[in-house]
This record gives C-alpha cells, structure tokens and sequence, in this order.
C-alpha cells in the first residue's frame, strides 16, 4: 500500500502542520534512533507527492504502539477531516511530549 496519497487527504495546510507536529513531538523520540528516522520519513511524506517510506517500513522500524497511532492516522485522513481532527485529539491524550534529548545535552563536558 502506497501513502503518496497522504498529502491529498488534509483540510488545509494547518490540519497537515497540526497532525505534522503531533508526529514530531509526540512520537518521534531521539532516544530511539531508527524508529525516530522512520518516523520523519513518514513526517515528511505527509507533506510529499514521491514515496518517503513505505508502510513495510514503518512496521519494520516502528514499535507497536506507535504503529497502532499511525495506521489510525492514515485510516483517518483516508476517511475525513473529521476523522483527522479527532485523531489529532486522541494523539495528544495518548502521547505525552516527548523531550529532545539531543538539542538539550551538554556536550561541553
């Protein structure tokens, strides 16, 4: 299954900045690089014409929970904006924020 159709189930570009940001900073976690790489992969292929990832990918590199919140998500934004609004809603109860462990650390040592 292709997700290059993604980008072309959104309201607006606020609904795609909104669920962009709930990917960003609710499920992309540095602490876990190569499920984080796959998840921006899928953040930008929110937002891209051309295949980013693949579905394949996502669950190879995903873990369970985060998968589960990104096969709603796709299912929502392939169903209505409704549907990707209320997820956005869920995402954010679900998820807390998570930390960038990377950008805060002191390397000055």
């Amino acid at each position: 299954m292709t997700l290059t159709d993604l980008r072309d189930g959104f309201r607006d570009d606020d609904q795609r900045r909104r669920v962009q940001a709930v990917v960003h900073s609710r499920l992309a976690d540095d602490r876990v690089p190569q499920e984080c790489r796959y998840l921006m992969r899928f953040w930008w292929q929110l937002s891209m014409p051309y295949r980013e990832v693949s579905l394949e990918e996502l669950y190879r590199n995903v873990g369970a929970e985060k998968m589960e919140a990104l096969i709603e998500l796709i299912s929502a934004i392939r169903s209505s904006h409704d549907e990707t609004d209320a997820w956005v809603a869920a995402a954010q109860e679900r998820f807390p924020v998570v930390q960038d462990r990377g950008f805060g650390s002191d390397n000055a040592g």
